[in-house]
């Protein structure tokens, strides 16, 4: 078939159990590839990674004359990223010490416990219901202080959301994005409310953190304080969803490995990175080049809509030995797991810290589990990549 039919190809919902070989054909097809709609695809590791560094590749789609809007600081560009994540990141800690998650080590684990006592031995269940959704979802309200009465609203929104999200051809409006706006400004609605009810009342959460903040010059607007608040939740769980049942899937799928773990639990933290790279929770990001950009001899043009395929980085063979193996022991890991450059995924910190407790406590229950059906079904997002149920046999 035709490389310029890739994309297309690629984000087909047939091609979600599977789509790695379509990412070998886009390496072999050239670093970069122009899609039939004008798009271009870059999935060779080197190059997506300079790509990510690169200050002329935009994340904000009014680079392209989109229609202003308030955006979240993961969709603006420096210096307007930066302050915006600044200020996000300041109820975390100190930089770079983000104590308030580290301190939840204990709460999350202890989430982890009551979840899985609830789950009965030799009973079928969905593994991304039961446990992989709740976890992250339970975690993150904890963070920021949402009612655990009102824990259940987020779902539909959440997944409304995440379909608006995707990467697909082309670039018309749809009911898909329609319905996400409607629920990014419910939710945002909501959490603005419920940040309001603390002001002037301090508690222990990000919310009250956020309203309260002393200096008024580190302040965030009621607006950014919305998209704030929806993108800490999004990112706090989305990615850790898929990264757990992701996990799960391919260690039933090589019970060698998942033995190796069982005995060597030291290892778990190589393996989540591993995890990462072999089957990561985001499989790519859009960038819009701020000007012509020279990439292995193709241009860039300026406006143009350019898919980084991590997915695809993360199996090259250039830069990865023996890329389609899982190897938990696997060296020099430098992944796309989570992105690169300044805009790292947010909720990576609290991920790791939720896999290493959900991977580490299900591990003594794998080996005695099957797969009731596999491939799962899968979400439809291809960004997100992930089964939206996981059915097993305990």
């Amino acid at each position: 078939m035709s490389s310029e039919t890739l994309l297309a190809r690629i984000t087909d919902y047939s091609s979600r159990p599977d789509p790695y070989p379509l990412y070998a054909e886009l390496r072999e097809a050239g670093p970069v590839v122009r899609q039939a709609d004008g798009s271009y695809l870059v999935g060779t590791y080197h190059e997506i990674a300079a790509l990510l560094h690169d200050p002329r590749m935009s994340v904000d789609p009014r680079t392209r004359g989109a229609e202003a809007q308030q955006l979240p600081f993961l969709r603006l560009d420096d210096p307007e990223h930066h302050r915006l994540r600044t200020l996000a990141m300041r109820p975390f800690g100190p930089p770079h010490t983000p104590h308030r998650v580290d301190g939840m080590r204990e709460e999350i684990d202890r989430i982890t416990r009551e979840l899985l006592d609830s789950l009965g031995a030799g009973e079928r269940i969905d593994l991304v219901d039961d446990f992989a959704y709740p976890l992250p979802v339970t975690v993150i309200c904890r963070l920021l202080g949402v009612p655990r009465e009102d824990e259940p609203l987020f779902r539909a929104w959440s997944d409304a959301l995440v379909a608006a999200a995707d990467v697909r051809p082309g670039s018309d409006t749809t009911e898909t994005d329609k319905a996400g706006e409607q629920a990014k400004m419910e939710m945002g609605g909501y959490l603005v409310n419920l940040a309001e009810q603390r002001r002037g009342k301090p508690s222990d959460d990000m919310l009250s953190a956020f309203v309260n903040e002393p200096d008024p010059a580190l302040r965030l607007s009621r607006e950014e304080l919305a998209e704030t608040a929806i993108l800490l939740l999004i990112a706090g769980h989305e990615t850790t969803v898929n990264l757990i049942t992701n996990g799960v899937l391919t260690l039933l799928r090589r019970p060698d490995q998942l033995d190796l773990l069982r005995r060597r639990p030291d290892l778990l933290p190589r393996a989540v990175e591993e995890l990462l790279r072999f089957e990561p929770p985001v499989h790519m990001r859009e960038r819009i080049p701020r000007a012509d950009v020279d990439v292995a001899g193709t241009t860039l043009p300026e406006g143009a809509s350019v898919v980084l395929v991590l997915a695809s980085g993360n199996r090259d063979p250039k830069r990865f030995d023996e890329p389609d193996r899982f190897d938990p022991t696997r060296p020099d890991n430098q992944h796309f797991g989570f992105g690169s450059g300044i805009h790292l995924c947010y909720g990576g910190p609290l991920a790791r810290i939720e896999a290493y407790s959900a991977l580490g406590a299900l591990l003594p229950r794998l080996g005695t589990a099957r797969l009731v059906e596999d491939p799962p079904p899968y979400r439809q997002n291809a960004m997100l990549r992930g089964p939206r149920h996981l059915p097993l046999q305990l």
